[in-house]
């Protein structure tokens, strides 16, 4: 495997040892102390190989933990991968200037905190510019990420008078399940670059609110460790990318299908392959950190059909889609995800009153859609997910009977969650403020985002006259 390996393993290495294997024929890396060659590892790595060489020979943790779960080593390299442990006493200790450091300022209490948008701004303070080019990234000129949250003011609330406004319950179902809330945490993927408690964070505040929260297919922590602290009637759900190399997604699929706690899969479909997210694509440009200085283009296919990722400028959105298949269609991938769950099945990302009839069509395997334009991050211009509801509506409203519909992307106030429910949502998503939410203060912080003075407020009671019209 290696140039010229240790005298035996599990033996401590110096550094100076270390730091000669940073080649691509000898390949090795310090992880939570631990030497480990990934020299064979480097044709298969998702993010691809030009990533992990940027850290050869050298200690990668500050950059592989907040990105990688726990155990995907354990998973991912063979036994004989381990080399030994890395001799501390040879490794450079960080120079520490004599001048007085600035202290940095930390957030303020999370009560201080009236809206989202003072909530992202307090988040920015607190990320790497790393963590924050990929939270806040979207694509090309970021006109659906921006028409996403500007669409709502455009539809008008028609209030009514003489309604008892002391009678309003935020219950809802999903799918048969009950929830205290129709506000819902969607798949936002790397929780943990935001802050270390990552996604398990994000359900212990689903928790406190009965929130639902849907887990990312690239969460930074594993099914297992997001709903190990489960209340008995938490529901999650789990994101399903498809990948080319069908036995990768079928072994995750048999690990959520032994999960209790997971009540249905969301197959997503708004984003077939990388959207050209430049803010995230700078980020490793400029050189500002060695873990995305450098990404993968939208995996090649090669002869067997396997994924063959392509070196190039990108940033952790690129790197997180390598190997994800781009061919799904609707009879072979239902089909295919009939044989691996009987998990009911909800389908995200679509954009168009046609696919939503569709999709009602294979009801009752399809028990659900989601609108959504994958929060401006795969297509510009896409149409925002509330357009979308408008046209059902209005072209094919026995969808509303055959399959639930739930609505993602560009939420921001109460008033904006009580359209989409007016209209005939059935429960609204946030992504990115629960990332925002959690890096600006941990669960305090996704727990003031779900709080009611966020989203349930005034404007609740508009709920019961079901009247909203379009400017």
């Amino acid at each position: 495997m290696a140039v010229v390996p240790p005298r035996r393993a599990g033996c401590e290495l110096t550094q100076e040892i270390v730091a000669k294997h940073n080649t691509r024929e000898s390949c090795w890396v310090v992880l939570y102390g631990k030497v480990y060659d990934v020299t064979d590892f480097l044709g298969s790595h998702p993010g691809g190989a030009k990533i992990i060489l940027k850290l050869a020979g050298q200690d990668a943790t500050e950059e592989y933990d907040p990105i990688h779960p726990p155990g995907i080593l354990e998973e991912e390299l063979k036994p004989e991968a381990f080399l030994g442990t890395i001799d501390p006493s040879t490794v450079p200790q960080a120079e520490t200037s004599s001048e007085p450091q600035e202290e940095l300022e930390g957030p303020p209490p999370m009560e201080n905190i009236l809206n989202l948008d003072e909530m992202e701004e307090v988040a920015a303070k607190q990320l790497s510019q790393k963590a924050w080019a990929y939270y806040y990234s979207a694509s090309d000129d970021k006109t659906s990420k921006s028409f996403n949250n500007q669409v709502y003011r455009s539809i008008l609330l028609r209030p009514r008078v003489f309604v008892d406004c002391t009678k309003c319950e935020l219950d809802t179902t999903v799918l048969g399940h009950k929830l205290q809330t129709p506000i819902y945490v969607s798949p936002a993927a790397m929780a943990r670059l935001g802050h270390p408690s990552g996604e398990a964070g994000i359900a212990e505040a689903c928790r406190k609110f009965g929130a639902m929260q849907i887990i990312s297919n690239n969460a930074s922590m594993t099914p297992e460790q997001i709903v190990k602290d489960a209340s008995p009637d938490q529901i999650f759900g789990w994101q399903l990318y498809v990948q080319i190399d069908r036995k990768k997604s079928e072994t995750m699929l048999a690990r959520i299908n032994k999960l209790k706690a997971i009540k249905f899969i969301v197959l997503t479909l708004d984003a077939p392959v990388p959207g050209k997210r430049e803010d995230d694509e700078r980020t490793g440009m400029t050189g500002r950190t060695a873990a995305v200085t450098s990404g993968v283009k939208a995996a090649e296919r090669s002869a067997d059909d396997t994924p063959n990722p392509t070196e190039g400028s990108g940033g952790v959105g690129q790197q997180l889609f390598a190997g994800t298949d781009p061919s799904l269609s609707w009879t072979k991938t239902l089909a295919w995800l009939a044989t691996q769950t009987d998990l009911p099945i909800i389908l995200k990302g679509l954009q168009t009153h046609e696919d939503a009839y569709l999709a009602s069509l294979h009801a009752p395997q399809v028990k659900g859609i989601i609108l959504s334009n994958h929060g401006g991050r795969a297509m510009d211009t896409a149409p925002p997910a509330v357009h979308t509801l408008l046209e059902i509506r209005k072209y094919c409203p026995e969808v509303f009977d055959k399959i639930e519909v739930h609505v993602d992307g560009g939420i921001r106030r109460g008033t904006d969650a009580v359209k989409a429910l007016c209209l005939g949502a059935k429960s609204v998503g946030l992504g990115r403020a629960a990332l925002w939410g959690l890096a600006a203060g941990g669960v305090e912080g996704v727990s003031r985002t779900l709080q009611s003075k966020f989203f349930q407020c005034f404007v609740w009671p508009y709920l019961y006259s079901h009247t909203c019209s379009l400017e």
